[in-house]
């Protein structure tokens, strides 16, 4: 259940975040000194985990009367920034980077200017829709450029070193919107406006790795021909069926940049733990580690959480976290972590507290003992690997490795199989026991008797 979940726990009763609308709210008070306050020599000595969020970014939401709210809401932002402020992770051990509108000049680096501007004309309206499922109202736009901003100052913060890492609580969503196209909730690229950021700040090789369970078309598109940004996508997509229907293994990038997009597409939902921990050890970290990058993004949309109505996956807020320790090794622990769907407000909100927890440098509550996959896990795993190794050499090796366990596998799920057909073929006494079928017996040949 999604809608008035949030009432149920009472989670937005804490925190700064409740009232967002209230001029004199308390979050002015309450908000630690920033690092930049006390100065660039104490920032470079003991760089923290940065926070993006403005309420501001709470105005987007949908004007129509609907007997159900839409899925992206301002109660996503509030539930999160209420459990870390209940955790006391912020305000507390975090500090806030100052918001900032993106601007026009940087949003042209990615989308195209008619597209800006489509986004730009709805601050005259009080309800528009780009598609039937993503909408705008007259703050919208203003959002949408304080959540570019917001991630691409959090970017330069942590590539110069004035962050250790950082989150982006920011909303709209992002990965969706392409070169000319706002759609699936989006209406700016967030991610890719933070990896053209860190570029200029410093950083040659880009990592985005993108765990929603939509696959991040706009994300793929403006970076299809581009060998400074590796882009992987852990997503449903069952042959096109899932929206947006892209993201096929087969789909690895063009013109030169060829294996420069890497989708993992699974087949089915249910999709858990041990399938995504088993494609990160055996496809994201062996080519990210090739790669090499200096500076790592995760697209992280919650949607493939236990409990989400649109993902129907079943990640957890540990597999979350030990996703974000395994890329917390990468590019020297520069790791920007950008909110995209999840649309439970439970599941987002312990998700994101447990992958924070991470970039503050706490461990998982406990590691995954068996991450053996499923059986369509192992086959998308291997999909992608044929396919990937084209461009990757150094993939072969697991490829090989896993085409033996594949046929174990098999055999295993044949002997199954086996046994199951066996059973099938008993006698339909043999099922009830010994004292039932007795009892049975009798009672049908008492009754014979009788008559």
């Amino acid at each position: 259940m999604i809608c008035g979940e949030h009432r149920d726990s009472k989670i937005l009763s804490y925190g700064f975040f409740a009232s967002p609308y209230a001029e004199d709210s308390n979050l002015t008070e309450a908000k630690p000194k920033m690092k930049e306050e006390v100065g660039t020599q104490d920032v470079a000595l003991s760089p923290t985990t940065a926070i993006g969020f403005d309420e501001r970014m709470l105005l987007h939401a949908e004007v129509q009367m609907k007997s159900h709210p839409h899925p992206e809401r301002p109660d996503r932002l509030k539930a999160i920034a209420a459990s870390f402020a209940t955790a006391g992770i912020f305000p507390g051990r975090c500090y806030p980077i100052s918001a900032r509108e993106i601007s026009l000049e940087e949003l042209q680096l990615v989308h195209s200017l008619e597209h800006i501007e489509s986004v730009e004309v709805t601050s005259q309206m009080i309800s528009s829709y780009f598609t039937p499922d993503t909408y705008a109202n007259e703050h919208s736009a203003q959002a949408a450029r304080l959540a570019a901003g917001l991630c691409s100052d959090l970017a330069s913060a942590i590539v110069s070193g004035r962050a250790k890492n950082g989150f982006a609580l920011v909303r709209p969503p992002g990965h969706h919107a392409g070169v000319r196209q706002a759609m699936g909730f989006c209406l700016h690229n967030n991610a890719a406006i933070a990896a053209l950021a860190a570029q200029v700040a410093g950083a040659r090789k880009v990592l985005i790795l993108d765990w929603d369970v939509h696959h991040g078309n706009g994300t793929q598109e403006i970076f299809e021909q581009n060998k400074s940004v590796l882009y992987i996508s852990l997503h449903r997509h069952e042959g096109g069926r899932f929206y947006p229907g892209t993201g096929a293994a087969d789909e690895v990038g063009a013109m030169g940049a060829e294996g420069h997009c890497v989708n993992i597409p699974w087949s089915r939902g249910g999709v858990g733990d041990n399938d995504y921990i088993f494609a990160f050890q055996h496809v994201v970290l062996p080519l990210a580690s090739q790669f090499a990058p200096d500076f790592t993004i995760i697209s992280a949309g919650f949607d493939a959480a236990r409990g989400d109505p649109l993902g129907c996956c079943d990640v957890t807020p540990n597999g979350y976290a030990q996703m974000t320790k395994m890329l917390n090794a990468l590019s020297g622990g520069k790791l920007l972590v950008i909110l995209e769907g999840g649309y439970n407000l439970r599941s987002i909100s312990s998700s994101a507290t447990a992958v924070i927890k991470v970039l503050l440098g706490e461990n998982p509550e406990f590691e995954l003992e068996n991450n053996f996959p499923s059986k369509s896990g192992l086959q998308t795993v291997l999909e992608v690997l044929k396919i990937q190794m084209n461009f990757w050499p150094s993939l072969e090796p697991i490829f090989g490795n896993l085409q033996s366990q594949w046929g174990m596998y098999c055999l295993g799920e044949k002997r199954k199989q086996s046994k199951k057909r066996h059973r099938v073929q008993l006698p339909i006494w043999w099922k009830w026991g010994r004292k039932s079928f007795i009892y049975h017996f009798l009672n049908g040949r008492l009754r014979l008797k009788s008559k």
